[in-house]
């Protein structure tokens, strides 16, 4: 099988992941998108983050039921010990002999994919595809593809996706500040949002899980 993985802290989920996971499941003919919410990820406080995990997981697989091609990954969010890309995929690749995987970054990850804990040992496990939102900005990302490809000796690929302009962080404020967030999440996350309060106080937050 061709897996997609779809990492992320998932804080909230949103429809701009949706969005993604469906444009990489269609322009790659995969059969299937991880959808994989980070554990303990280096780039992160580990207390912040570990806080959250139930909601997050259960905004995940809220937002993906009914769509028999996207699943719920717990491996990284059940691993207590930090969890690093290569590593997972290494778990991955060692365990699931049989899939070909297909990870899936930003352009940002694309140009800092370097700063990573051994992208060597990452980019041997699977292709990257990198998502671009229009066409500003192809040609460096083009330019940052051939470069990685022929360094490490890559399979990275473009990925075709729509200006969706959503993120977490613009999300979290708008609830902060009493603003919607209806249009820009899945209705069964902005249910559960709703019914826990998440994201109006972080001591709250915490206290819930």
């Amino acid at each position: 099988m061709k897996i997609g993985i779809m990492g992320g802290t998932f804080d909230p989920i949103h429809k701009g992941h949706l969005m993604l996971g469906e444009y990489a499941y269609q322009q790659y003919s995969l059969d299937q998108i991880w959808f994989m919410p980070n554990g303990n990820p280096p780039h992160k406080s580990s207390e912040t983050i570990e806080s959250k995990s139930r909601n997050r997981v259960e905004m995940v697989k809220r937002a993906i039921a009914g769509k028999e091609y996207f699943a719920l990954q717990l491996y990284e969010v059940e691993n207590k010990a930090v969890n690093y890309s290569y590593k997972t995929m290494e778990h991955f690749k060692d365990i699931y002999p049989e899939h070909e995987f297909y990870f899936i970054i930003g352009a940002d990850s694309l140009f800092s994919l370097e700063t990573w804990v051994c992208p060597d040992r990452l980019l041997k496990t699977c292709t990257i595809l990198a998502a671009y939102r229009d066409e500003k900005g192809t040609d460096e990302m083009m330019s940052q593809i051939q470069y990685l490809n022929k360094k490490y000796d890559a399979d990275i690929r473009l990925l075709n996706t729509p200006n969706v302009d959503i993120s977490s962080s613009e999300i979290r404020e708008r609830i902060k500040e009493g603003i919607s967030i209806r249009e820009l999440v899945p209705e069964t996350v902005f249910e559960y949002i709703e019914e826990k309060q998440l994201f109006r106080d972080e001591e709250d937050e915490s206290a819930k899980n």
